[in-house]
């Protein structure tokens, strides 16, 4: 197989041929079809994640067909299309995982992070954290793939707004340019926050459906009912504050963000909330594939060859994607 592996934090990624894995009990191996580049993927070469074991391959945004079964694994079956998302693998006996609370295992595994993910060929993970990806309704792996976590997360991060109207995104890329489709599908007002003076991104989102977009600098012209914030800016958490009406909500939906700055409380005041988003449990990722579906989301990608991961890192982080960038092997 080959693989983009990330050797040491803040070093390009080097492209490694090794052995096909072989997959152990309660796993499956899978053919990668396609493998999404996530901001998360960023964080974890810039050496943000301490919990990442390295040598590592990324990508935790997989698609692929199971080629090979361990032992004890009933499903998926052979040529079955899965994808791996982020969470890897939970213990399943920690005080979280009893309360049905996955996401905040106290031992969890992250794909792409403390086990190796989908920038490769082949990719090995726990049959039971894999979700069905059936070619009916996602016919293109390459489309398919952005949806195991800027969708995914963007699905949990909209999962505690409410059901407010007026929904702010604040940073209008891979996740937001999902979540946007489905705001339109469930009939709610999309207000997307770009940097200042990204005109193409507003026009991006205004062709999704938003029925406003400008600067996250700015207020919105009407208060939100909740803002939801994707760019790992902890400056947009006091402006989003301000943006949002009495007892509106901000969650931050990035795994990793910057020093968030002091501000009034007079902001948080009046009943708002400030929260995070940690990971997504199985339950979130199968809700979420079938609300995709249902909305006929489609995603923008850019697909870039596999040995070309560190080119698609260079443009994920200089804003240089409408959408989503994907590794095709």
């Amino acid at each position: 197989m080959r693989a983009m592996v990330l050797k040491a934090p803040g070093r390009p990624l080097v492209l490694d041929e090794r052995p096909d894995p072989q997959p152990g009990p309660g796993e499956i191996r899978i053919r990668v079809e396609a493998c999404g580049v996530c901001r998360t993927d960023l964080h974890l070469v810039d050496g943000e994640l301490p919990q990442a074991r390295l040598p590592v391959v990324p990508g935790h945004e997989v698609v692929g067909v199971v080629d090979a079964l361990g032992d004890g694994v009933r499903s998926p079956a052979l040529g079955d299309r899965v994808g791996i998302p982020w969470l890897g693998g939970a213990c399943g006996v920690c005080e979280y995982c009893r309360r049905g609370e996955e996401n905040l295992c106290d031992a969890p595994d992250f794909t792409g992070c403390t086990r190796d993910g989908g920038f490769a060929t082949h990719a090995v993970a726990r049959a039971a954290f894999c979700l069905p990806l059936p070619r009916e309704p996602y016919p293109d792996a390459v489309a398919a793939a952005p949806l195991l976590c800027a969708g995914l997360i963007g699905g949990r991060t909209l999962s505690m707004a409410g059901d407010g109207r007026n929904i702010g995104l604040y940073g209008f890329g891979a996740a937001a340019h999902i979540l946007a489709q489905v705001l339109v599908h469930q009939g709610r007002w999309v207000f997307a926050f770009t940097s200042p003076g990204d005109v193409e991104a507003q026009a991006f989102a205004r062709s999704l459906g938003a029925v406003w977009a400008g600067d996250s600098t700015v207020l919105p012209p009407e208060p939100l009912d909740a803002a939801l914030i994707f760019a790992p800016v902890g400056a947009l958490v006091p402006q989003a504050l301000r943006a949002v009406r009495k007892g509106g909500k901000v969650v931050c939906g990035g795994i990793h963000m910057s020093d968030i700055p002091s501000f009034p409380y007079r902001w948080l005041w009046e009943e708002r909330q400030l929260r995070s988003v940690a990971n997504l449990t199985r339950a979130d990722g199968h809700a979420f594939l079938q609300l995709a579906a249902q909305a006929h989301v489609v995603t923008h990608v850019r697909r870039y060859r596999l040995e070309k991961a560190n080119q698609a890192l260079d443009d994920l982080r200089h804003g240089r994607l409408e959408g989503a960038a994907v590794l095709v092997p």
